[in-house]
């Protein structure tokens, strides 16, 4: 049992950290602030379940998807890596319009929360890279996701406590360092993928 939580906890956290909630949280609230407050908290619960959907499809069919277009291993890692070092400079220096840019005005319905908030290309990325790293340890992969969503749909439907907690100095800081963080996970992909070349 110690040796599975120690290889489901390091995979669960590089979700969690792509899945990126503490950064997510200005932008929700912000996406969701000419909402009615009662809700805020079911549009959350619902966008954060249409996630899990997608994230579940690309684990378990990912591969699949990959082998229909033709796509190796090393291009998607390239451009996780690449999308995902996008995102990740985007959070350390922040924009006025956000990560994901300008949004639809109105109640958000899968976009842009679901997709590309949470189900963002680099967690479909990392999922897929994951399973195909080794397929034979699909349920770790699960397990990983189910710890990393479950841990982003709490602090996501918290939002607005965190929120009166962190300030958004704090949300801030927090997102920056995750950005830091995320960095060198795309840097890493992107070394993988390049080292992998034929």
């Amino acid at each position: 049992m110690p040796e599975m939580i120690d290889k489901i906890l390091p995979a669960a956290t590089i979700l969690f950290l792509v899945m990126d909630p503490l950064g997510n949280i200005p932008l929700f609230l912000s996406l969701l602030k000419d909402v009615e407050a009662k809700r805020r908290r079911p549009i959350i619960l619902r966008e954060v379940l249409f996630a899990l959907v997608i994230l579940l499809f690309f684990l378990f069919f990912g591969q699949k998807l990959l082998d229909f277009l033709n796509l190796q291993q090393e291009s998607v890692s390239i451009a996780g890596g690449i999308v995902l070092f996008i995102i990740a400079i985007r959070m350390i220096f922040p924009t006025p319009a956000g990560v994901m840019g300008s949004q639809l005005q109105g109640e958000p319905f899968i976009v842009p929360l679901a997709i590309p908030l949470i189900a963002g290309p680099s967690a479909l990325a990392t999922l897929i890279l994951m399973v195909r790293s080794d397929p034979s340890r699909t349920l770790e992969w699960l397990a990983a996701l189910l710890i990393a969503w479950g841990v982003t749909a709490i602090i996501l439907l918290s939002a607005p406590f965190l929120y009166r907690i962190l300030r958004q100095r704090g949300l801030a800081a927090i997102e920056r360092l995750m950005g830091m963080l995320l960095v060198m996970i795309s840097v890493q992909m992107l070394l993988n993928g390049l080292k992998n070349l034929p």
